[in-house]
């Protein structure tokens, strides 16, 4: 961290306060996975939001961060809906945190957004081959319905994805899902939790849980026929 800090972004830009960087980094592991904040960002960092602003950009063109768009079927609203943003790599953002497996286990609020991070930097990676070349976003309701990753084509169709850092799975975690799936319509392909379990099944028509291993395992080849019960 301090080689890409001193080096690579001082050859971007030149920036004095160097020393305010690896806090900001800190401060935005504690959030990763969350809605990007600048105002609130920029008063715990002690940071004006402008210079915020520009630091958070240099983050993003060294690859240490990441920023998810908000979804809306109206295309003028994803420019105004806030950004979720992502520290890019789980091991470094579990060192700025200091975190070990003894705590990752006694706090599950801080387990979610580092599983969620993992999810969105395999996901970001797999894009970089696939041919259909969707875009990343996510989805958030007024009413506080949400899915945490939101893929779409050229053809502005979409798949859905939730991760839950749970090894089981109930209908409830379908909520946000199937509101995405109201709103999209036929554009709507399939909706994925994706869950620290080893079964999949099928939650109703294009609406599954799969194991997180299917993130590199792949699909099965017959998908299980959907089921009314929870497991």
């Amino acid at each position: 961290m301090t080689t890409i800090l001193e080096r690579d972004v001082r050859d971007l830009a030149h920036i004095d306060a160097l020393h305010a960087l690896p806090r900001l980094l800190s401060l935005l592991a504690a959030r990763s996975a969350s809605l990007l904040n600048l105002a609130e960002l920029s008063r715990s960092a002690g940071i004006p939001q402008s210079t915020l602003t520009r630091y958070f950009a240099l983050l993003e063109t060294t690859f240490l961060v990441q920023r998810i768009p908000a979804w809306s079927s109206n295309l003028g609203k994803r420019m105004v809906k806030s950004p979720k943003a992502y520290v890019v790599d789980t091991g470094l953002a579990g060192y700025l945190l200091e975190l070990d497996e003894a705590r990752l286990t006694a706090d599950p609020s801080l387990r979610g957004s580092l599983l969620e991070t993992f999810v969105v930097s395999e996901i970001t990676r797999e894009l970089g081959w696939s041919q259909r070349r969707p875009r990343l976003y996510h989805f958030r309701q007024n009413t506080g319905q949400e899915v945490d990753l939101v893929l779409e084509d050229p053809s502005a169709a979409l798949v859905g994805i939730e991760v839950k850092a749970s090894a089981a799975v109930t209908g409830q975690d379908f909520r946000g899902l199937r509101a995405l799936a109201e709103i999209a319509g036929p554009r709507f392909r399939r909706g994925i939790v994706l869950y620290t379990g080893e079964a999949t099944v099928a939650f109703g028509e294009n609406l599954y849980a799969l194991p997180l291993s299917s993130l590199w395992a792949g699909p099965p080849l017959e998908p299980p026929s959907p089921r009314g019960s929870t497991t």
